[in-house]
């Protein structure tokens, strides 16, 4: 079902919603994005200042080019970034492991495409409006009997019909209105990276080594977008240095890609899990209610799925509470399937090479597709 057209619902009850979303990375611009299509208005507010993006990439999944269609952005993202066909596994050495034909696994969905990070948010700032207060970082939040006392570190604040936390992992409105404390360490260190002049790659290509593994994705205009991640919790202080120690001998396009990496991003893996992802008129979203390891890329498609569904909620519902609701119930299932297909495939991932790669040389393609069956059915 489409998000209603704009003169449809304009108000709840009545009068016109206040809503605050607290985030304007993708999940807040996407979700902001979502309401005005069905005529709410939206304060959009982040803590960093603008133009922070560092260069990374992204992969986009079948099922985000779905919710990029619904959110009627997927013709200024389809002139960006290159359209993958096909996932490739290989060893560490490079030799094959098993392939994922991803224009089959997703037919009917939608295309899988890998671009640059800020392009993506470029296309969401324009489609949300534009109109971000940066520098605002949420104080305190107070449960109110029909709304939400918010207060800025600024000393500025409002009372709004609905917030929603749309701030990450680390969100502060998860802590401030009491529906968790901080997220738990996935267990990776993850390393990303940009490369120009790098070797010809056409395909998303994998290389799985011991507990550890080297993606390699083509996001046009010559470019390559590098993600690795190892088992740990701490980073090292050197990320090109110890890229290098860990990848230096792998093989396939791995040496031609570290030759011409010159600047790598370091961080470490979260995952959120609660019991609940709203308390009175507050609402989580995206990576604040569900974050998980990068294993599947799933995080921007999860957040574009949410707001789709946020919006949907509030225009069927008859009161904030029930929208909130009807919203949790229809979002769970799938966070929880990417949750725990996400564990799954890192379990695979860390069984030894001598018994992971004959197994997946039989029944790779096959257990890898399964990981996204769920995701292939509607939202």
């Amino acid at each position: 079902m489409p998000i209603p057209p704009p003169e449809a619902y304009t108000t709840m009850g009545g009068s016109p919603l206040r809503i605050l979303v607290v985030g304007a990375g993708i999940a807040g611009l996407a979700v902001a994005r979502a309401l005005r299509m069905a005529g709410f208005r939206p304060d959009v507010t982040e803590k960093l200042p603008p133009n922070e993006l560092v260069e990374t990439g992204l992969y986009l999944p079948g099922n985000a080019d779905r919710a990029l269609r619904r959110l009627d952005l997927d013709g200024p993202v389809r002139r960006l970034g290159q359209v993958i066909h096909r996932q490739r596994f290989l060893d560490a050495a490079g030799e094959p492991l098993c392939e994922v034909d991803l224009d089959a696994l997703w037919s009917g969905v939608g295309e899988c495409r890998a671009l640059l990070r800020r392009d993506l948010y470029q296309v969401l700032l324009s489609g949300a409006g534009g109109a971000v207060r940066h520098g605002a970082e949420v104080s305190a939040v107070e449960l109110l009997p029909a709304g939400v006392g918010v207060t800025f570190t600024d000393g500025t604040g409002g009372e709004y019909d609905l917030v929603i936390g749309a701030d990450g992992p680390r969100s502060a409105v998860r802590s401030l209105a009491a529906l968790g404390g901080p997220p738990r360490p996935a267990g990776q260190v993850v390393y990303r990276g940009v490369v120009r002049d790098g070797p010809e790659v056409t395909d998303w290509t994998a290389l799985l080594g011991q507990r550890a593994g080297f993606l390699v994705v083509p996001i046009g205009a010559g470019r390559l977008y590098c993600y690795a991640d190892e088992a740990g919790t701490v980073a090292p202080a050197d990320p090109g240095a110890r890229l290098r120690e860990l990848f230096g001998e792998y093989g396939g396009p791995v040496p031609a890609v570290l030759d011409a990496l010159r600047d790598v991003q370091v961080g470490l893996t979260d995952e959120v899990e609660l019991g609940r992802w709203h308390r009175g008129r507050v609402l989580l979203v995206g990576d604040a209610a569900h974050a998980t390891a990068p294993t599947l890329s799933q995080g921007a498609a999860m957040a574009l799925e949410d707001a789709v569904v946020l919006a949907e909620s509030l225009t069927a519902a008859g009161s904030v509470e029930a929208a909130l609701v009807a919203y949790e119930s229809r979002r769970r299932p799938r966070t929880r399937w990417v949750r725990d297909r996400t564990r799954d495939r890192n379990r695979t991932r860390d069984v030894p090479p001598a018994l992971r790669d004959p197994l997946l040389r039989g029944r790779g393609g096959r257990i890898f597709r399964e990981h996204y069956r769920l995701l292939v059915d509607p939202l």
